[in-house]
């Protein structure tokens, strides 16, 4: 009995459990023209990149921009650009989404997303 409960202890070790992504603030409300930043905590870091997703109500979540911590590297999706898209990080667990010189056609809900590597999927806030 001792050799059964002290393998199942060792196999709780390694289960690690799902990253819980949280964005602040849940709502952020800008003039035309004005800087617009999001922060997003992963709670843990895989080495994974952090995306941006821009939804409008109805439509189907946009692509805007992918995060690299590594090398502090960006990838753009169709219509989105360095010129007023970027990403930051504080930490390798803390981003930021900037949205600069905002438009009124950027009022949108915009979510963050990585891979967890211990789920094996994407997480999403």
């Amino acid at each position: 009995m001792l050799g059964t409960l002290c393998s199942l202890i060792t196999a709780l070790t390694y289960v690690d459990a799902a990253i819980t992504l949280t964005q602040m603030p849940p709502v952020k409300t800008v003039s035309a023209g004005q800087e617009a930043v999001l922060n997003c905590n992963i709670q843990r870091y895989d080495g994974n990149s952090v995306r941006w997703y821009k939804q409008v109500p109805g439509g189907v979540p946009q692509y805007v921009l992918s995060f690299w911590h590594s090398d502090s590297s960006l990838d753009f999706g169709t219509g989105f650009s360095s010129d007023r898209f970027n990403s930051k990080y504080s930490s390798n667990i803390e981003y930021e989404f900037i949205i600069n010189k905002a438009e009124t056609g950027d009022s949108a809900l915009y979510f963050c997303q990585t891979w967890d590597d211990s789920a094996r999927e994407a997480v999403s806030q």
